[in-house]
């Protein structure tokens, strides 16, 4: 049995596209856990969106071993992901270790990511050893990155490991200062049985698994353990050390190990990510601190464009579940769209990448509305009532205010497009705390931003205006009052609820005369005049008009008299204005689009 001062526990911190995942693939292979013909690029992303997209999903972790010194040691690698939607992840998988690699791109170097999970990492009190990757580049600048990381982070830089995942160069090293420089893990192997959760997921043929760090004590086969936030016990079915391709199966997982508890559980509710397992016959006295489950930021209806497939989204949806346990949905009704979910989303890029799955893996076509926030509302009677749909909105005369989430953004930008960058920031009521110069040609921001105002488009708008060169990060700050209203669509006169927003009183007018104008290039002519009109509750403030399609009722009449024509047209006249009093218009599915185009 390998005593505690053989293992490593860490994982590697870095922004989206430093080189994480080719970095871990190195190490792995270097270890030589994994053969050269079972070798796959980002070997640790097991999903297929995760390969194509380049980025992190899930947090994954290997064992590996490596001799150094005629000892064998235990490295156990947690790959966390890159991208701040995930970040209840990173902040996770860094509790259950006791250092971290911080990956910087030696041409890119430092970016609001970085920075992040970094300050995680420093909660945590982890060992943190800065690594300049993709040092082999021609445009790699190692003393201009050091200099950054020295400035911005405040970490010494005296023996930076300067290595390049790509050609294997220095990851010998890297290996051999993990072992020389992350601390053993602590704990008592003979106290109760107390680990942390730091991940769980659905297997098919397993069930439901969780993933854990022993802190103190043993988990072995056959034991009764106890998940202390569920309060439930179940026996452990198998043990297994974490590996991408084939899982090493154990008798029991020691004090300071990572493993793969196997409880036969049909769903990962029991199992939250953050909770402790203990001893069930003889518990640890308190839990590991710091378990909250994960907070869902951004809401958005999602609607099977086939309304018959409803049973079908509730059934994949149960099943996504199981597998990313940080998914909340509740069913809706809307008039326009018919049965669907309101479900509740970690950001924007986990809101993308449930609807890709759910589309993929599920095989459904689905429509899904502009994203909201949540909205506390404090109503004149003195209640407060928090909204995720701008269609739960009290009447005007009952609401005394509304106040909306802010978050807290970093922003690292090139100097250049310094003026691009804030005339963005004030147009989306942008408040600015901090502007400092990291570099000569770099500058650090941090900005108070509404939440409503980065859900639907900022990221596609910072990344234009700035070539691609700006890196943003954020994190929920607080609540702030604003002065909002709910902006109405309706098409023929009927309010269109799927299509109802909550926006600033001083944009209403023009987001209001920008969605009719959007809306009147997508809605097909009917035989009668359609109206489109932008209201604030029963205040009409834009209105466009389709115009009905044309029928030349007059071409059968060959001469004769002028009253013959004027009969058929008023004829025609009398019918359209029949037909639009009981005349449905259809709206097509990229009507509901146009409203997350509009700026």
């Amino acid at each position: 049995m390998n005593p505690l001062s053989r293992i490593r526990n860490f994982s590697i911190i870095a922004h989206i596209d430093h080189g994480k995942s080719t970095l871990a693939d190195c190490l792995i292979q270097t270890c030589g856990a994994i053969s050269e013909r079972e070798m796959t690029q980002q070997v640790m992303d097991t999903m297929d969106i995760e390969k194509e997209r380049g980025i992190t999903i899930k947090a994954q972790s290997v064992r590996l071993s490596y001799q150094y010194q005629n000892e064998t040691y235990i490295l156990n690698l947690i790959d966390t992901p890159g991208h701040v939607d995930f970040s209840y992840e990173v902040s996770r998988s860094l509790a259950s270790c006791e250092g971290a690699l911080l990956v910087v791109d030696a041409s890119q170097g430092v970016e609001a990511q970085t920075i992040a999970n970094v300050y995680i990492a420093l909660e945590n009190n982890l060992e943190i050893l800065p690594v300049l990757n993709k040092i082999d580049l021609p445009a790699a600048n190692p003393e201009r990155v050091i200099e950054e990381i020295e400035q911005t982070i405040g970490l010494e830089c005296n023996q930076p490991l300067c290595v390049s995942a790509k050609t294997r160069l220095g990851i010998r090293e890297l290996l051999e200062r993990i072992i020389m420089q992350v601390p053993p893990p602590k704990g008592d192997p003979n106290a109760p049985t107390k680990a942390l959760i730091y991940d769980s997921w659905f297997d098919n043929y397993l069930g439901a698994l969780a993933l854990v760090r022993v802190k103190e004590g043993a988990i072995k086969k056959g034991q009764r353990i106890l998940v202390m936030g569920s309060n439930k016990n179940h026996e452990v079915l198998g043990l297994l050390y974490p590996h991408p391709i084939k899982q090493q199966q154990t008798e029991e997982i020691a004090c300071g190990e990572i493993g793969i508890v196997i409880l036969g559980l049909k769903s990962v509710t029991d199992i939250a990510v953050g909770d402790t397992m203990t001893d069930f016959k003889n518990p640890t006295k308190e839990a590991i601190s710091g378990f909250e489950p994960a907070k869902p930021f951004v809401f958005a209806g999602i609607y099977p464009i086939e309304t018959d497939k409803f049973e079908d989204l509730r059934d994949a949806l149960d099943k996504l579940k199981l597998n990313d346990s940080s998914l909340t949905y509740e069913p809706e009704t809307s008039i326009a769209l018919g049965f669907g979910f309101r479900i509740g989303f970690l950001g924007l890029l986990h809101m993308e990448v449930i609807k890709e799955r759910l589309e993929r893996e599920f095989d459904l076509s689905l429509i899904a509305t502009a994203p909201t926030v949540v909205y506390r509302i404090t109503q004149t009677d003195g209640s407060t009532i928090n909204i995720q749909n701008p269609s739960e909105l009290p009447p005007e005369q009952k609401i005394a205010k509304i106040e909306e989430p802010y978050v807290k953004a970093t922003i690292i930008v090139p100097s250049e497009f310094l003026g691009n960058i804030i005339t963005l920031l004030n147009h989306r009521r942008g408040i600015q705390e901090k502007m400092e110069y990291l570099h000569e040609t770099r500058v650090l921001l941090e900005y108070l931003i509404p939440t409503n105002e980065i859900v639907m488009d900022f990221y596609d708008k910072l990344k234009s205006c700035t070539k691609g060169y700006a890196s943003f990060d954020y994190e929920p700050y607080e609540y702030r009052e604003g002065d909002l209203v709910k902006l109405d669509v309706r098409v023929a006169g009927e309010i269109v609820d799927a299509l109802s927003i909550i926006v600033p009183k001083s944009k209403s007018y023009d987001r209001g005369k920008e969605l009719v104008v959007a809306m009147k290039e997508i809605i097909p002519r009917q035989l009668f005049e359609v109206a489109i009109q932008a209201s604030i509750g029963n205040k009409i403030i834009a209105r466009e008009t389709v115009k009905s399609m044309g029928k030349n009722v007059t071409a059968k009449c060959y001469g004769g008299d002028i009253t013959r024509k004027r009969k058929l047209l008023e004829k025609q006249k009398e019918g359209k204005k029949r037909m639009k009093s009981i005349g449905k218009v259809n709206l097509p599915q990229e009507a509901f689009l146009a409203v997350l185009k509009i700026d």
